[in-house]
């Protein structure tokens, strides 16, 4: 886990376009089928594009590492908001000494009936809201600001000539907002589909509250050499502003993004529009879990964010329907006479849950509210978890004395099933998983490098007590959470077979110059490593993208010369297979880099591999050609 630089811009290297020269795309033009390798591909429809990763040159610098590094991951605190607390010494993580009552109140009675009201927490506005010190930037309604990268490798290592580039290209940006990168998953939810958008982590396997495994679903095909299915330009913004354009989804017909104040299918293979969905303002966030029958669900704001009013807040829950490319319904919700601006989103079984720091509220997808913010209310759901069962992180307490509630909740009555109650001092929590739960958490502020991410706990979901606690040290693991506002924006783990897994940070590999990583597991009942290892290869560094089952699906990004690869590494032997291998020509190259799981939402399913944008931004000068998304796949 390294110090987090801001959303990286998209520049691959000049010259090295990624598709024909075009003139700036009409907005509906539909996008082109696959090109011939041989040939540059043509472009797609015209949509957002957000900051990307800082590019390796096409042929290295003399004398310059063959291997540049990647730049590094994670996501800090944002600009403006209070600190968290240092922390004391912990004294033990105990779990609650009686049965919780219902869920959102203090006591015997439940979620009730529907009511809207002032939160205990909600006076103030929450960290990274407009208002608290700073002002949104343009299209932005979350203010979560990632700080500027140090000048050093992750690790520790020393600067080459390839990373004072890279620093370089990344301190040149401008003020960007931080994101979250989302997979596709083939786990259960509540025995039916989920996550085929999503998860970072996702839980393969039967649900037994341990995360019981099945086999795999993702097949090698004979031939896993990829093309590229086709591309989608990135829009026109008409100021430095930036746009969020999170949310990606992959059904068995149609990959769907979000676009500027849109919603998009497109025909997974050729590229075709399929549907659209127009929306009054900018998609804020999106679940990355679907129902059992392609149902989702979104924030957005109510209107085009302006200079003069550059935020409308995310007051806006619309249920999307995949399949038939519509938005079944759009609700809000009050406290007093004001709409609450939610921070994040998530969809558990039919129950679409939202939370803030007014406090959270969950509709049925019928549309029926289930429950809302309780004026009596103490202590307030800053955000929920989702997929296989539904997870809050309930904040009580003051500011100086915080203490977190980790709730397993019904998510038809809101009737709370465990509670795990973590230290008091520690501010913010992820959840990485719900099943089995496993949260992740910065105690005391000592990741140092600005990941979310010190420790993991793996609860017993039944009981609410503590399994194990692991420690990830963040000059040694990759993976990082943003749970200051987004209790579920974790990414660079998985969850599967009562294990987590984690890569490691770069480190010298064997060629010269070169850098490399691997993929480690520990058992969530021990916490200590199996000493199970996926090496990346010389030159590539391995992520997790998400579970198959039992195996773990991930995604290798490339050294400067060649193309990236999914592979398939089994749970028992971790033995890897290629599923997808990506071209290798400069020009496929340079867009597949400008991507990175850091920064970008990677969806992989049925040899199908997609690559998107969560901002979209004015359009650099030294490009002639920028992408919202790029779809590879294999025959």
């Amino acid at each position: 886990m390294t110090q987090p630089p801001p959303p990286p811009p998209q520049q691959p290297p000049q010259g090295g376009g990624f598709g024909p020269p075009q003139d700036q795309p009409p907005q509906d033009q539909p996008p082109a089928s696959g090109p011939d390798l041989g040939k540059a591909p043509q472009p797609g429809y015209g949509y957002p594009q957000a900051p990307q990763a800082p590019q390796a040159p096409q042929t290295p610098p003399q004398g310059a590492p063959q291997n540049p590094p990647q730049p590094p991951a994670g996501y800090g605190y944002p600009q403006g908001a209070p600190a968290p607390q240092p922390q004391q010494a912990p004294p033990g993580y105990g779990y609650p000494g009686q049965q919780p009552g219902p869920y959102g109140q203090p006591q015997q009675a439940p979620y009730g009936q529907p009511g809207f009201g002032q939160p205990g927490y909600g006076q103030q506005p929450g960290y990274g809201q407009p208002g608290y010190g700073q002002q949104p930037g343009y299209g932005y309604p979350q203010q979560t600001m990632p700080h500027p990268p140090q000048a050093g490798h992750p690790g520790g290592k020393k600067l080459n000539a390839q990373m004072l580039i890279i620093v370089a290209a990344v301190v040149a940006i401008a003020l960007i907002i931080g994101g979250g990168v989302w997979y596709a998953s083939s786990g259960k939810d509540d025995g039916k589909k989920d996550d085929t958008a999503s998860s970072s982590g996702g839980t393969g396997g039967t649900d037994d509250d341990n995360g019981g495994t099945t086999s795999g679903k993702e097949k090698a095909p004979s031939d896993p050499s990829a093309k590229v299915l086709f591309q989608v330009p990135a829009p026109e913004v008409k100021n430095d502003s930036t746009v969020v354009v999170s949310g990606s989804w992959l059904t068995d017909k149609a990959y769907v993004k979000s676009g500027i104040a849109r919603i998009v299918g497109y025909d997974r293979d050729k590229g075709g529009e399929l549907w659209k969905i127009p929306l009054a303002g900018p998609v804020c966030q999106a679940s990355r879990h679907v129902t059992d029958d392609n149902l989702t669900a979104v924030l957005y704001q109510p209107a085009m964010p302006t200079k003069a009013d550059p935020s409308h807040g995310c007051s806006q829950i619309a249920l999307i329907d995949l399949d038939a490319g519509k938005r079944l319904w759009t609700k809000t919700v009050k406290t007093g006479d004001q709409l609450i601006n939610f921070d994040n989103i998530t969809l558990s079984g039919k129950t679409v849950a939202v939370g803030s720091t007014s406090g959270g509220a969950a509709f049925d997808v019928s549309g029926k509210l289930l429950w809302s913010p309780k004026p009596a209310d103490s202590c307030y759901d800053a955000g929920y978890g989702g997929g296989e069962k539904l997870v809050a992180v309930r904040k009580c307490g003051s500011y100086d004395q915080r203490q977190l509630h980790i709730q397993t909740i019904d998510p038809k009555s809101g009737k709370v099933i465990s509670e795990y109650k973590m230290t008091e001092g520690i501010e913010y929590a992820s959840i990485v998983s719900t099943n089995p739960l496993v949260v992740a958490a910065d105690v005391g502020d000592s990741a140092g490098d600005g990941s979310g991410i010190s420790d993991f706990f793996s609860i017993d979901s039944r009981t609410g007590k503590l399994r194990t606690r692991i420690s990830a040290p963040g000059e040694q693991f990759a993976a990082r959470c943003e749970g200051i506002t987004r209790v579920e924006a974790c990414n660079l783990l998985a969850v599967g077979n009562d294990r987590l897994y984690l890569p490691t940070e770069e480190h010298d590999g064997t060629g010269k110059y070169s850098q490399t990583n691997e993929i480690v597991a520990f058992d969530l009942a021990t916490g200590k490593q199996t000493g199970q290892r996926a090496d990346a290869g010389d030159g590539y560094t391995i992520s997790p993208l998400r579970m198959d089952g039992g195996n773990l699906i991930a995604y290798k990004r490339p050294p400067y010369d060649k193309g990236g690869q999914v592979v398939s590494i089994s749970g028992t032997g971790f033995k890897e297979t290629t599923l997808l291998q990506n071209p290798d020509t400069d020009a496929v190259r340079d867009v597949e880099t400008s991507m990175s799981p850091e920064y970008s939402e990677f969806l992989y399913a049925e040899g199908h591999l997609f690559m998107s944008k969560v901002y979209a931004s004015k359009r650099s000068t030294v490009r002639d050609k920028e992408y919202l998304a790029v779809g590879f796949g294999t025959s």
